[in-house]
């Protein structure tokens, strides 16, 4: 009697063992021998202090250049103004005066050894910086005031100014802004002029600027009247 044989098939794996088999034979190579990354290359600190550096002294020159042909440098609490704020500022202003926001370190030593140094007591907290390239003082200042009074910030005040190597602080800026106009200055040099030696007297006894001013109008309205004749 012949006993048949029966014969099964091996069972081949399915492709799904194989993947799985592969992917865990490759995480373990990885695992063992993870690749090399190499490590992001740090900044190079002296590029970045040379840089520093540079901005610094474009910011000194900056400076020193609005000193050049300057009437008045006044200091303005900048803390809390947003940018729109003071680009609206910079607009508000004569074009005889430029607004800047530097560091106290930076704008000391600038004007170190100057007679702008009198603005020493403004170096602390954040400034703006104000510089007028006009001898009409009271213009240059009151676009500030009102933007001042307009945007309620009451505490963004002026912290100093250097005038005719004078320093006014906060309290003494109504000096400042109540200062005559030229107009206002011809038009007493000519009054004087034509009243009693008392009045002219006065005028002599005004600040030098403003007798230089009364000079040269009065100088000017000579010659204007030696040529008409």
């Amino acid at each position: 009697m012949e006993v048949a044989l029966l014969s099964f098939p091996s069972k081949t794996p399915s492709s799904h063992s194989l993947n799985l088999t592969r992917t865990q034979t490759q995480t373990h190579r990885f695992l063992s021998n993870p690749p090399f990354v190499s490590p992001k290359p740090k900044p190079n600190l002296s590029i970045r202090s040379a840089i520093s550096r540079t901005k610094k002294e474009e910011t000194v020159e900056t400076v020193k250049t609005q000193l050049d042909n300057c009437h008045l440098v006044a200091a303005i609490k900048y803390k809390g103004l947003t940018v729109k704020q003071f680009q609206d500022l910079r607009r508000s202003l004569p074009e005889s005066t430029k607004l800047l926001v530097a560091k106290n370190t930076l704008v000391y030593k600038a004007i170190e050894g100057t007679p702008w140094e009198a603005l020493k007591p403004c170096m602390k907290g954040m400034n703006a910086w104000l510089f007028v390239h006009s001898e009409e003082i009271p213009a240059a200042i009151k676009p500030y005031r009102s933007f001042q009074k307009e945007k309620k910030l009451e505490d963004n005040d002026f912290t100093g100014a250097v005038f005719e190597g004078k320093f006014y602080g906060p309290g003494d800026f109504k000096a400042l802004e109540n200062m005559p106009t030229r107009a206002e200055i011809y038009a007493q040099l000519l009054g004087s002029l034509k009243g009693p030696a008392s009045s002219v007297v006065g005028t002599i006894q005004a600040p030098a600027r403003e007798l230089v001013m009364v000079l040269k109008a009065y100088v000017k309205k000579l010659e204007e009247e030696g040529g008409g004749q």
